[in-house]
């Protein structure tokens, strides 16, 4: 029998969209990282996290590494900006009871990904 993957684990796509509302809950009051989304349609940028995250806990939707960079290439994002996402991002799981290694999993994948998002 195949290993489940996290996403199937934690519930799928419903549950990955209350871990971005979460998430972006915390951002949106962080002094640092909330003014980057003053003008963005929150919306949108919640479905379009829902499903990085829920491809960051192997599931089925994802962004090329080329989609990724494109997508922040705009932005002025430095690697404080970056450290302090993966902060929420760590403890944001861990208030919707993900266990410790997998967190550190989702992390680790999400860590993976600073060279894209950082410019």
């Amino acid at each position: 029998m195949a290993e489940r993957t996290l996403y199937e684990k934690y519930g799928g796509f419903s549950q990955v969209s209350k871990i971005v509302l979460s998430f972006y809950d915390t951002l949106l009051d962080n002094d640092e990282i909330g003014p980057f989304f003053d003008e963005v349609d929150m919306s949108r940028m919640v479905d379009h996290q829902t499903k990085f995250i829920a491809s960051l806990l192997g599931g089925p939707a994802s962004y090329t590494d080329k989609q990724l960079k494109q997508l922040h290439s705009h932005l002025d994002i430095n690697d404080a900006h970056f450290d302090e996402l993966e902060v929420v991002l760590r403890a944001t799981l861990r208030e919707h009871s993900m266990a410790d290694e997998d967190v550190e999993a989702v992390v680790a994948e999400f860590a993976k990904r600073r060279p894209l998002i950082v410019g």
